[in-house]
């Protein structure tokens, strides 16, 4: 029981825990005059993506990949299909031209490379399917590319990124919120993976369907809150392309990391994951073919997630 009871408390450990260290790092980030749209796109970015990243370092540290291979490519659909459903839902969600034209196809072909880098075996004589150290940094190499068309994208426009002043704290007060923040981070993350392998074996079920369901949507708590308060207050000018850069950002620098410190072991059954990605993905861009204007309506918010409670069903029957 007490496995279980850590196992939602890590939860909160992980979200909060990200929070912390945002805030103290942006703080030290503004005493040294970097403007608030750099820590914007690096500091907030990169935290906003470590409840994935520690619970993906853990598993793969006590020999459980499929469950941080589940939580990446199941955050990635309940990002599209769940998050923007529910948002698209309260409030029509307008998708901008660099979303469409750029942000959506370099995600498919960020999902298509780590299809075909985990399936490489295919290819060879090995009959091993692995996600190597050098594909990691093939990965990696990929998210850098991203990163720097974000920074451009963030020059020419930056009334599209996040421009909230950062509060400057005392040093010692922004040292602590880190060091605070790290500890949430690493105990959450021991927690919620050590649940995982628990609630597996306590009722039957595979470490994959824990990392594509529970530890997926936990973890993207955040991003669901952010666009459902975003979308009830009209506020959804870039909520899309957040979601989007969120899904890259899984793929090319949580995937890609995790692989360039351990190879990770890569289950075949996952390709039909991966394959609703691409799904996903191209339901986005079709919804701004069939509509009159760039947006995901009501209507299609309900389709998304008529379609994600579709792929649940199916992973229960997958077992």
């Amino acid at each position: 029981m007490l496995v279980y009871i850590l196992f939602v408390v890590g939860f909160i450990f992980l979200i909060k825990g990200a929070d912390l260290l945002v805030e103290g790092a942006s703080s030290i980030g503004k005493k040294f005059n970097v403007s608030s749209i750099v820590i914007g796109l690096t500091i907030v970015s990169f935290g906003t993506s470590l409840p994935e990243l520690l619970v993906n370092l853990i598993a793969s540290y006590r020999d459980t990949p499929d469950i941080g291979v589940g939580n990446v490519l199941g955050s990635n659909i309940a990002n599209i299909l769940l998050i923007l459903g529910i948002s698209a839902l309260i409030n029509p969600l307008p998708i901008t031209k660099n979303t469409y034209f750029i942000e959506v196809p370099f995600s498919l072909t960020a999902t298509l490379l780590v299809g075909f880098l985990a399936n490489a075996s295919l290819f060879g004589k090995s009959n091993d399917y692995v996600i190597s150290q050098y594909d990691g940094v093939i990965l990696l190499f990929f998210f850098v590319l991203f990163m720097g068309y974000v920074y451009i994208v963030s020059k020419q426009k930056k009334s599209e990124f996040s421009t909230e002043e950062f509060k400057e704290m005392a040093l010692g007060k922004s040292v602590g919120l880190i060091v605070v923040g790290m500890a949430g981070l690493f105990f959450g993350g021991r927690w919620v993976v050590d649940g995982a392998i628990e609630l597996a074996r306590g009722f039957g079920m595979s470490e994959a369907f824990i990392g594509l369901t529970i530890i997926a949507v936990g973890t993207s708590l955040p991003e669901l809150v952010t666009s459902a308060v975003a979308a009830f207050k009209k506020d959804t000018d870039i909520a899309v392309g957040n979601v989007v850069g969120s899904n890259i950002f899984n793929l090319l620098w949580i995937l890609g990391l995790s692989a360039a410190i351990k190879p990770i072991p890569y289950d075949v059954i996952s390709n039909s994951d991966v394959f609703m990605i691409i799904a996903s993905s191209t339901a986005l861009i079709l919804a701004v073919v069939v509509g009159k204007r760039p947006v995901i309506s009501r209507w299609e918010g309900f389709f998304f997630l008529i379609a994600y409670f579709w792929y649940i069903t199916f992973l229960i029957e997958r077992g």
